[in-house]
């Protein structure tokens, strides 16, 4: 089976890999949680969640759960938003120090990311920074299993809960990188779209912008068949490319995307829309989580990398802070006007998926159509207006492309690769939008 968009080229991939975990989704499912991680196999819990939700009612669901199936449970809320190489050296020597058989996490992406990167350091030895791909560290592999993990996320945003990926900032470097591995899959989901009645307008955004990107990148990334075929099928990647399973789950979250993101950021009380984005962030998980993203998110790491004092709305978190699916979105109209030419058909399938109207447009004005609608739904969202909003200067394009140029992997998992001298036009284009 071929890619739909791309045909098999010599000594490129020939087969692909499908990993998700398994998944239950519906409201109220979080009172599972006791019988899931039982069923795992656990009896000495390590709950990890983040300071704003250890007090609330979501991780009391899950630790009453716990604690009624006869399950001993410890609780790490040392957690960074936006995690980092030295929060997850806390959670290693949490897990180290206990006698734990499995972790369950209530949170965010950052919570679900430090809990998978922490288990990774407290079983393997050699610094976290071996893991990451180059040119920081040398891409090595996750030498085996971790413990059995229950995923349970709280926005719906980062599908981290459908992953194999943790996203980590480097302090040296005060930049994040990716570590990649299929042990690092969740072995279950426990997705409870109740907890997004309590998000923040702009939370549901930011998240609902990440999870429309994630989408929107793996439908238009490289095909598989175009990155060389791996001799060995153990260490076959899951992100892999575009293919026929990532297709199908980002083709869904672009559209839930495109009807219910404006709803779920404008009333709490619609349930059905911030319902179906909880579940357009898990399709778009299982989605790149089988392909990887591109160019929005290796230029998001620049933003992160050398933002100034700023905060958000919305976010009890200390400046500086940018929310991730913020700095995700701010640059996407211009990458993909300047992606879609390598891939048009591509690209105008996915605005059309957003619910951009495509009538009379023509493969050549997939750039422009897709580029205009994403303004569009950002400026109906009170997103930033492009990078100046964030508190950047124009002499500093310069250096948030270079900063970008060392996320090699998702750079050349787009359609069309970027150098530094694109990665600056398309910064310079993302400078305000109306």
């Amino acid at each position: 089976m071929a890619c739909q968009h791309v045909e098999p080229i010599v000594d490129g991939a020939d087969t692909f890999t499908v990993a998700m975990p398994k998944y239950t989704f519906g409201r109220g499912c979080l009172r599972e949680a006791g019988e899931r991680a039982q069923g795992l196999g656990m009896k000495q819990v390590a709950l990890f969640t983040d300071p704003h939700l250890v007090e609330g009612e979501y991780v009391a669901k899950v630790f009453e759960s716990l604690r009624a199936q006869g399950l001993s449970v410890t609780i790490f809320s040392d957690i960074r938003i936006e995690p980092d190489d030295d929060s997850v050296q806390r959670a290693a020597q949490f897990l180290r120090a206990g006698r734990f058989d499995g972790v369950v996490s209530v949170g965010g992406g950052s919570v679900i990311d430090t809990a998978k990167a922490g288990m990774v350091c407290a079983l393997y030895s050699g610094p976290l920074a071996d893991y990451f791909g180059p040119p920081l560290g040398q891409a090595k592999p996750v030498p085996g299993p971790l413990l059995p993990h229950l995923a349970c996320p709280t926005t719906s945003g980062t599908g981290s809960e459908c992953t194999s990926i943790s996203v980590i900032r480097f302090n040296e470097l005060n930049t994040k990188f990716v570590v990649g591995s299929p042990h690092m899959l969740p072995n279950e989901a426990l997705v409870d779209p109740a907890v997004c009645d309590t998000l923040s307008a702009m939370a549901v955004a930011s998240t609902g912008f990440d999870l429309l990107c994630h989408a929107l990148e793996c439908y238009t990334a490289k095909a598989y068949t175009r990155w060389q075929k791996v001799a060995d099928p153990q260490a076959r990647t899951l992100m892999q490319g575009a293919n026929p399973w990532s297709d199908l789950g980002a083709r869904r979250a672009l559209e839930i995307a495109g009807e219910y993101l404006e709803r779920g950021v404008a009333s709490a009380a619609d349930h059905e829309a911030r319902d179906q984005l909880m579940f357009g962030a898990s399709l778009a998980g299982m989605a790149f989580g089988n392909s990887g993203t591109h160019l929005a998110h290796a230029m998001s790491y620049g933003i992160t990398h050398l933002m100034h004092d700023v905060d958000t709305a919305g976010y009890a978190v200390a400046p500086p802070f940018i929310p991730h699916g913020i700095s995700v979105v701010v640059n996407a109209p211009p990458i993909f006007q300047y992606l879609a030419e390598a891939a048009p058909q591509r690209h105008l399938a996915a605005a059309q998926f957003l619910g951009a109207d495509t009538q009379g447009a023509t493969p050549d004005d997939a750039g422009e159509v897709l580029s205009q609608h994403l303004i569009k739904l950002m400026r109906a969202t009170q997103m930033p207006n492009g990078i100046s909003a964030l508190g950047f200067k124009a002499d500093e394009i310069k250096a948030l492309a270079a900063s970008s140029l060392r996320q090699q992997r998702a750079i050349n998992n787009a359609p069309k690769v970027a150098d530094q001298a694109d990665m600056e036009s398309i910064y310079q284009a993302a400078w305000q939008y109306w």
